[in-house]
């Protein structure tokens, strides 16, 4: 539960709300029809449309521990001032709007907020006229700014079209807390996934939200965000945790220091230098080398490795190089030139780069298909230590001690 702070100047609580607002909208889309879009600070915090057209706006508060709400609560009459412009927008009576206050305040058994709850005794125990009128007393003994604008408006409204309006309204209090809102969404949502991997693939899901969130905050995705859209990822990261396969979490990505080619004097890239390789295949293979090398080290952090795996998988590999090394350097002679050798370098080089890639043998598990696995392991092996496991020069591991003082 999240510790109530003692300074006044802290800003936690509405710095919490912007967090709350994304995490709240993807506990409930994946509650609602699958086809119901979501957008994000449109008409309100949050706004759910339902495949027949049907609006609901939500407010979202996430209020201090042991806050409540009471008759003049500011966090429900500012809702209500937004909620009846779009209600007059939309055509009043005629509109298909709802709205919704999700707070994780309580409300005041004596307030007569209690009438709009969603649940419990006192839930809608007035009727219309009731309730428009409990608000008109509310109202009335108010002197604040807000709650006269907001009275002035009801003014230019039929009494059918007011009751109509608050008729609207519900409010879900002791709502959940943003800090209880990634056990619910493993506990009710994520019973596909096993629980030992709930938590990655939550952080997962939560990261690609994010991301989507903030793309249509920015307008970038004007669309909204779907239910199936969450179901799909879901599924897809969930996938990623069964045993013939693992997840990709580094594509695309890149070290934060500046990858410099030229000067990179590790084993590997020497090795790639000692064939001739370009220098920008030499930045190609350090990223494969670096997301393979990140790859593999987040999949330890999470324990989703069997024991002995990776050596096994080195294994393969190295194996698969010596019966290629064969082949490639099968014509090679005791004085043959240096062009043959660094020729048939690059042709095993090419080969552990383009080709590997389509075998399936050589797949640390039969779905992870991922280029930078393979090509990145390859590059371990190059610069394997006290001694690289595999090389593509012919004569590289002679000429190995006299590269590496040269570059001391």
């Amino acid at each position: 539960m999240t510790k109530k702070t003692t300074d006044k100047f802290s800003a936690a609580e509405h710095g919490l709300g912007y967090i709350y607002q994304g995490r709240l909208a993807l506990l409930h889309l994946l509650q609602l029809p699958e086809d119901t879009a979501l957008f994000i600070e449109k008409d309100d915090d949050l706004d759910f449309i339902g495949s027949d057209g049907g609006k609901s706006l939500a407010s979202l508060k996430h209020k201090a521990p042991g806050d409540r709400l009471t008759d003049l609560s500011a966090d429900f009459w500012k809702s209500v001032n937004i909620w009846l412009d779009r209600y007059k927008r939309d055509d009043m009576t005629a509109s298909n709007i709802r709205f919704s206050l999700f707070t994780t305040a309580t409300v005041a058994p004596n307030s007569f907020l209690v009438h709009f709850l969603a649940g419990g005794s006192e839930s809608r125990s007035a009727d219309e006229a009731s309730l428009l009128a409990l608000a008109e007393q509310v109202l009335a003994k108010s002197k604040a700014k807000l709650t006269g604008e907001i009275a002035a408006e009801l003014t230019r409204m039929s009494e059918r079209e007011k009751q109509d309006f608050f008729s609207r309204i519900t409010i879900f209090d002791a709502n959940v807390r943003i800090d209880d809102i990634p056990n619910l969404i493993k506990d009710r949502h994520m019973r596909s996934v096993r629980r030992e991997y709930r938590e990655h693939v939550f952080e997962r899901l939560e990261g690609w939200w994010g991301d989507a969130v903030i793309k249509q905050l920015t307008g970038n995705n004007p669309d909204g965000l779907y239910g199936f859209e969450i179901s799909d990822k879901l599924s897809a990261f969930a996938d990623e945790y069964k045993a013939d396969n693992l997840p990709i979490t580094f594509r695309g990505k890149e070290p934060a220091k500046e990858i410099d080619s030229d000067g990179d004097h590790r084993v590997f890239v020497l090795q790639l230098r000692a064939i001739g390789i370009s220098a920008n295949r030499i930045r190609s293979a350090i990223l494969d080398y670096y997301r393979a090398f990140e790859q593999r080290s987040a999949w330890a952090r999470e324990n989703l490795l069997i024991s002995g795996e990776v050596e096994e998988y080195e294994d393969r590999l190295t194996d698969e190089w010596s019966r290629y090394r064969e082949v490639a350097f099968e014509n090679l002679g005791e004085d043959a030139a240096d062009d043959a050798l660094m020729t048939a370098g690059k042709e095993l080089y090419n080969w552990a780069e383009f080709e590997t890639g389509k075998i399936e043998s050589l797949r640390i598990r039969a779905r992870v298909t991922e280029p930078y696995v393979v090509r990145g392991s390859f590059h371990m092996l190059a610069g394997a230590s006290p001694q690289p496991r595999i090389y593509w020069h012919p004569q590289f591991l002679r000429r190995l001690s006299s590269l590496l003082g040269a570059n001391q």
